[in-house]
Parts: structure tokens; C-alpha cells; sequence
């Protein structure tokens, strides 16, 4: 008797959506909005999973003008919502508006299109042909509600079927968080030093994912002194008790005089490595690979012209590295379990002179086999970032940044120590109060 197998689709990335080629999916968030690029025989489907949602739907033309029509819309209304979006001070706001600047759009919508309304059916869709190039914005509209109100803002969905899907190596990059500074892109095999003030956001991003960032970071002021100064993790785990700093209370890097450099604001990823060295010449000679590139020439070689003297081997904090320590206090590896647009974002405390690698190790699991490219952004020192850190409800759901609850302006005033929990941040105690008062 012979037994046949059943051919199985075999898993490529682990924990990522499985779509067919040339599709993409986007979650409008409630309040929140959507801004895509589209080209002539894209399908552009538009869906409200809970039903009761109105969408506002603007479309502009490359050159900046309305083209609802390219949808086969007609703007009939005003975009009172996206504008309002468009006028706060938070981060969604300040996202959007990045990206409508980043394409020549104006930062005020007149005309939009509604799709759906607040009799809308749970699951309801719309399906649309693009018939010429534009970029369309959506917006899920809604706002803060009032207790007594009934008709909360709820996420839309948004699917984009490509009639000419590009095959690409590595995905495309996620919008940027705000208007930034500078960016800069770092190949595989590769580093890259550039400069940031006192303040600015770094935020170092995992392009196509699983990927590991070696990243140093030296007080400017001490290295124009002549003195090197980058942070120390045996310093860094000393005053904060944790292998690893992370967004919260314990968020410092502290250098070798115990004098912060960074805070850690978001991570998306949660898992890195700060116990030994960026990869070195000896180790892959050490593995049979003489000549092999490798982290720690890559820092002193992007770094020479700071005046930072070349190691042969640089202690650093090893990004998106999936290490940990076993029973046996051995030092182990696995894959990385950063996914394609993960990041972390630091906060410089004072004037630094940074460094970021694209690490080139193609010898063992640290980047899955197979180097990969980072991406860097810088964002000025007026942006106020919440700190989050990222999780996901099932393995394949997209990630969820950690939010504060409507009580926070009341529970901050009150106490520093806040926990994640459930994907809010809530206060684990008061401190001087004791617990009858709590």
C-alpha cells in the first residue's frame, strides 16, 4: 500500500500574511487616515469590517490636482474630515501631512468623495478600477467621542490588487513618522556615521526584515574633546537592571562616565543583543571565511572621518540580533524576529555622532541567511513620539503600538511608573502614597 502526501504550501516568512503577487493590504485606523500611490488597472477595494463607518475619499492627479474621477468617484462633498485630521497636533496627524508634503500635495483637502455611512452593513465593500495615475488619501472619519455618543470610529480595510505587480527584492519602506531631517539608506554589507542634535529621533528600520543594525553612538562634545565616549552595556545594565533598555521607565543608555546618551522610545521588535561585539574579522576567519566583510571595519571605516580610532572589534548594541542566554550560561542564537518595516526609534539626550551597519553575516542565523538592507531617518527635536512598544494580537495580525488610556493625563501627574498592559500603558503604583491611598 502506497500513501500520497498531499502537496502543502510551503512557509517562506514566518508570521507574515500570505497574499498573491502584486497585492497589498492597508488597516485605516479609526480617526486615522491612508495615503497610496495608484496606477492605471489597479483595483483599489475599500472595506468596513464592523459596519456604521464613513469613509472620506480624496484623489489628486500627479500634478497635484482633484481626480476623484480617476476612481470613478465624484468629490460631491467636503473633506471636513480629513482636514480636521490634517490640523491636530498629534502624530497621526503629523504623519499624513508628512507624506501629502513628500508628494507635492497641498496640507489642505477641499473635495472628497463619502463612501459608506453610518447605516452601513458589517463587511460591506466597494471595488474600484483606477483609470489613470493618482494618489488617493482615505480617511476613517471620526474624532474624540463623547461619553454619550454612540458611533465610535472603527478601522477600515484597504486592499490594493496591482495590475502590474513589480517583483522587488526588498519591500517598499514604510511612511515616515513625520517631516524628517534626513534620511539615509544603508546597503547590506555595509555602515554608515552621520550626525544628530541633542533631542532628534533615530528611528533605524528593518526594510525587508530579520535583519540585524549594529549601532554606536558617541557624545559629540566629549569626541571633539579628543575623548571617545559611546554607551557601555555593562554600565547601562548596571543602572537600569534589564540586559536591555526599553521604552518606559528603564528606556537610558548610559556611557562608560554614567551619563545618558539615548532613550529608547519605540521598539517594535522587543528582542536585540548587547552582549558581545559587532561581528569581526576573526570570526569569520576563525569559520573559514578570511576577507569575509564585517561590522567592526565597517564602523571604524565610516567613523575615520570623525577622528574615532579603528578597533578590531567594537562593542555595540546588535539590533534585531535574537540572542539569549541558556540554562548553561551559553550565549545562543536564533532567527531574528524583526518583520519587514520594524523598528526602534531612540531620542538623543545630547549632541551625537552615530554609526549604523547593515550587518554582512551570510554564515549563520543572525540574519536568516541572508543579509538584507536598513534604513535610517532622522526627525527634529520638535516631534513628540509616544513611547510604545509593539504587539500583535495573532502571529499574522499587524502590530499594534502601545496606547495610552483616556485617564493618563490624570495617572501621569501622579506617578512615573507605568507598565504595558494588554497594549495600554498602566500605572503599577504611587509612589509616597502607600497602598490605602492607591
Amino acid at each position: 500500500m502506497s500513501l500520497a502526501l498531499a502537496n502543502r504550501p510551503r512557509l517562506i516568512e514566518p508570521g507574515l500574511l500570505r497574499f498573491e503577487p502584486g497585492t497589498e493590504r492597508y488597516r485605516v485606523t479609526g480617526g486615522g487616515a491612508l495615503v497610496v500611490g495608484l496606477v492605471p488597472g489597479d483595483r483599489f477595494i475599500l472595506t468596513d469590517p464592523e459596519g456604521g463607518q464613513r469613509a472620506e475619499v480624496a484623489a489628486f492627479s500627479l500634478h497635484g490636482q482633484e481626480d476623484a474621477a480617476a476612481l470613478g468617484l465624484s468629490a460631491s462633498g467636503r473633506a471636513v474630515g480629513i482636514n480636521r485630521l490634517l490640523a491636530g497636533e498629534n502624530e497621526a496627524a503629523k504623519a499624513i501631512a508628512a507624506a501629502l508634503k513628500a508628494r507635492g500635495l497641498p496640507g489642505r483637502i477641499e473635495k472628497a468623495a463619502d463612501i459608506f455611512q453610518h447605516d452601513s452593513r458589517a463587511g460591506e465593500s466597494v471595488s474600484l478600477t483606477v483609470a489613470r495615475d493618482c494618489i488617493v488619501i482615505v480617511h476613517a472619519a471620526g474624532g474624540p467621542m463623547a461619553v454619550s455618543d454612540e458611533l465610535p470610529p472603527t478601522d477600515l480595510i484597504a486592499v490594493v490588487k496591482r495590475a502590474n505587480p513589480l517583483k522587488q527584492e526588498t519591500p517598499a519602506l514604510p511612511e515616515p513618522l513625520a517631516e524628517m531631517k534626513f534620511e539615509l539608506h544603508v546597503d547590506k554589507a555595509t555602515g554608515r556615521a552621520y550626525e544628530v542634535k541633542a533631542g532628534d529621533c533615530i528611528q533605524i528600520i528593518d526594510v525587508a526584515g530579520r535583519q540585524c543594525s549594529d549601532f554606536l553612538a558617541f557624545d559629540a562634545r566629549q569626541l571633539q574633546a579628543g575623548r571617545e565616549r559611546s554607551f557601555d552595556m555593562t554600565a547601562t545594565r548596571t543602572l537600569t537592571g534589564y540586559v536591555y533598555p526599553g521604552p518606559g521607565l528603564y528606556s537610558k543608555f548610559f556611557d562608560q562616565d554614567l551619563q545618558p546618551l539615548l532613550e529608547l522610545v519605540r521598539d517594535t521588535v522587543g528582542r536585540h543583543d548587547a552582549f558581545g561585539l559587532a561581528c569581526t574579522a576573526k570570526f569569520y576567519e576563525d569559520a573559514g571565511y578570511p576577507g569575509h566583510p564585517n561590522c567592526s571595519d565597517n564602523f571604524s571605516n565610516a567613523l575615520k572621518p570623525f577622528g574615532v580610532q579603528a578597533r578590531r572589534g567594537w562593542p555595540c548594541l546588535n539590533l534585531f540580533y535574537n540572542t539569549g542566554i541558556g540554562a548553561q550560561n551559553a550565549i545562543f542564537l536564533v532567527d531574528p524576529w524583526s518583520r519587514p518595516g520594524d523598528y526602534v526609534l531612540f531620542r538623543a539626550t545630547t549632541d551625537l555622532v552615530c554609526a549604523s551597519t547593515a550587518c554582512p553575516d551570510d554564515i549563520d542565523a543572525t540574519n536568516a541567511w541572508n543579509p538584507t538592507d536598513i534604513h535610517v531617518r532622522v526627525y527634529p527635536a520638535r516631534n513628540n513620539f509616544s513611547r510604545a512598544i509593539a504587539y500583535r494580537m495573532t502571529p499574522d495580525s499587524e502590530a499594534k503600538l502601545t496606547r495610552e488610556t483616556p485617564f493618563h493625563p490624570r495617572t501621569s501627574a501622579l506617578t512615573r511608573n507605568f507598565t504595558e498592559y494588554r497594549g495600554y500603558w498602566l500605572p503599577t503604583k504611587f509612589n509616597n502614597h502607600g497602598a490605602v491611598d492607591e
